[in-house]
């Protein structure tokens, strides 16, 4: 499938991964949620995991589509086969909105991949708060901001790249 499903030229994975990005973030709140209101651990704990595996396996094959099936995300905005849509200096701008974009992007699932790593590897089975709980809470807010900027900027390149 060439296009996508929002609507707008861009392909199928880049539909997918912005409507992932606008449902992803509501259910990281209700993950935090669940842990600091409930004390709901267990559950925490295999949704995080459960999250991260999904987006692992989005990413991946965002990228494969992307840069892979298309040639890349400016071959996915000006189609080879169709007049283009945006201008050079148009591309230049887009371009400055992903490499925002990508620092988010890029940080997001390292940071991720530590406090989850770490959380599997220091908290008990099941899991309770103990001495590595301070050090979570913190890399666990620190990843939430980030996974957070990095749907907003992935929705604001999005936006300027497909629908603008």
């Amino acid at each position: 499938m060439k296009n996508g499903f929002l609507g707008y030229n861009a392909s199928f994975m880049l539909d997918f991964v912005v409507s992932a990005l606008v449902l992803i973030v509501p259910v990281l709140i209700w993950s935090i949620w669940l842990v600091k209101y409930r004390q709901s651990f267990l559950l925490h704990k295999r949704v995080q995991i459960a999250l991260s595996a999904v987006l692992l396996l989005a990413v991946v094959a965002f990228e494969v589509d992307t840069q892979l099936v298309h040639g890349g995300w400016q071959a996915i905005i000006n189609k080879p086969d169709q007049p283009p849509l945006r201008t050079e200096t148009q591309l230049v701008e887009i371009s400055g909105v992903l490499r925002i974009h990508l620092i988010f992007a890029i940080s997001t699932p390292v940071l991720w991949a530590i406090t989850l790593g770490l959380a599997l590897r220091r908290f008990p089975e099941p899991p309770t708060p103990g001495q590595h709980s301070r050090l979570h809470k913190t890399l666990g807010w620190i990843s939430t901001v980030d996974l957070t900027m990095t749907a907003v900027t992935g929705l604001w390149f999005y936006y300027v790249a497909f629908v603008a």
